[in-house]
């Protein structure tokens, strides 16, 4: 079936919205590198429009009315934002859900060492990387420590062009005879991504001199000993900021499209919705997709549930039955990327059903591996259903499969939510070198995936 390039039917007025969307995006993107960070900048966002905290209306019994809105930051990283609708809460809500969590390399809990003169941190990779992408380029190191006492340090080193940067070293060519020879995943091994972090001694210091001025440093400046570490979460990151791509500057290149581009416009058209809703709107950014939406602020845990049934309690309805019917009868977007064709590797697509950038928002029936294993996958009524929704509102939108069917495969929260029973359904946009430390996406496919949203929001039953 024949794809519309988005670009092709825009007025010079819908040009200059889709372009100040995309700045609002970049802005977003680069004060949230982390999904701590994220939800820090969401919390901002959301009481910036009026959104009030969950916590203080359980703890003051406030009912919620139609028109009321909130948010629930759970652990410091997931959110939830709500817009309370006209309609019985049990009747379901319209709910778009999101990842804010992305491939990095984490810091482990006994790092620091010293090695031929230089101090090094050492690692363990988070998700699904190509190893030798990480190495030889600017890195930056963001996260928290926790000290025994329960202070709380923020660490973000390496955005400010005064900071210093990290970084992982590569072999010189000169002497990569032999690992020139071998696979891609063994070019670079895991335990050989250490983070450089320093070179000079400690004055008298004769065991171990450069860890010692590097204990040092962290001691004077941060207050952090060695054995903070062990209650620390340190993540290592692309440094710099995002960039507009391309001479028309059509694209943006940036670290963690996957998935904040879609979480992003998720929150963005819950705070955007102007009036009151007939039903109750709802949006999740949540964590550890990329290993699998486990642990206590993954979406395989029950903290949605939970919050569901303060929500339902705050309605008038404390009632683990309604909480059920809520879920059951609720629609949802799955907001998550697709695999964009790249012509530079079409062997691995099957290109009518690949996600072509600047073709608008796109819709995985199912994703999974081989025979759809670990998908969801989303029913043919509710298809018509977006279908629908999308051509009433004008919204530029395509299908799409992530490459050929033995090609690979992969997953997102969706089959955790329509365990409920809710109808859901994969709607993000195209990504270039995607869990590359820069990834590529279309600002047109960015404005239809915000359209699309808003529609959905609005329209969905």
């Amino acid at each position: 079936m024949f794809k519309k390039n988005a670009w092709e039917n825009y007025s010079d007025a819908e040009r200059a919205q889709l372009e100040g969307f995309a700045q609002k995006y970049r802005a977003f993107l680069d004060a949230g590198k982390t999904e701590r960070e994220c939800v820090q900048e969401a919390v901002r966002q959301a009481e910036a429009c009026g959104f009030t905290n969950l916590e203080d209306a359980i703890a003051s019994s406030h009912r919620l009315q139609p028109g009321d809105k909130v948010y629930a930051n759970w652990m410091g990283k997931c959110i939830m934002l709500f817009k309370i609708g006209t309609a019985p809460i049990e009747q379901g809500m319209n709910i778009l859900g999101a990842h804010i969590d992305s491939p990095r390399i984490d810091i482990k809990q006994n790092p620091l060492y010293e090695d031929g003169g230089l101090g090094y941190l050492d690692t363990h990779y988070y998700g699904g990387i190509k190893k030798y992408q990480w190495v030889a380029i600017p890195l930056a190191m963001h996260g928290v420590v926790v000290k025994k006492t329960g202070e709380l340090v923020n660490v973000v080193i390496g955005e400010d062009e005064s900071d210093p940067i990290v970084y992982i070293s590569d072999l010189l060519v000169h002497l990569a005879q032999d690992q020139m020879s071998k696979t891609a995943s063994k070019v670079i091994e895991g335990e050989n991504l250490n983070v450089l972090i320093g070179s000079e001694p400690l004055k008298g210091e004769e065991k171990e001199p450069v860890k010692a001025a590097l204990l040092k440093l962290l001691a004077d400046r941060y207050g952090i000993e060695e054995e903070d570490f062990l209650s620390a979460e340190l993540e290592i990151v692309p440094a710099g900021r995002s960039r507009d791509l391309g001479l028309d500057r059509s694209m943006i290149a940036g670290y963690g499209h996957d998935d904040r581009v879609c979480a992003y416009p998720s929150m963005a058209a819950v705070l955007d919705h102007e009036g009151v809703p007939e039903r109750t709107l709802c949006a999740i950014l949540t964590d550890k997709e990329e290993i699998g939406s486990v642990g206590a602020t993954g979406m395989g845990a029950n903290y949605f549930e939970n919050t569901v049934a303060e929500l339902c309690a705050l309605c008038g309805f404390e009632s683990n039955l309604v909480v059920r019917r809520c879920l059951r009868n609720s629609a949802m977007l799955s907001s998550d990327v697709s695999a964009g064709f790249d012509p530079l590797y079409a062997g691995v697509f099957e290109k009518k059903n690949a996600a072509l950038l600047g073709h608008g928002v796109c819709f995985n029936k199912f994703t999974g591996r081989g025979g759809k294993s670990g998908s969801n996958d989303a029913n043919p009524e509710y298809m018509a259903q977006i279908r629908r929704i999308m051509d009433d509102n004008g919204v530029d939108f395509q299908t799409a499969e992530l490459g050929k069917v033995d090609a690979g495969g992969g997953g997102t929260i969706a089959y955790i939510c329509a365990k409920y029973g809710m109808n859901v359904i994969d709607a993000g946009i195209a990504v270039l070198s995607m869990h590359a430390p820069w990834e590529v996406i279309s600002k047109a496919d960015l404005w239809e995936e915000y359209k699309c949203y808003c529609a959905f929001l609005k329209d969905a039953r």
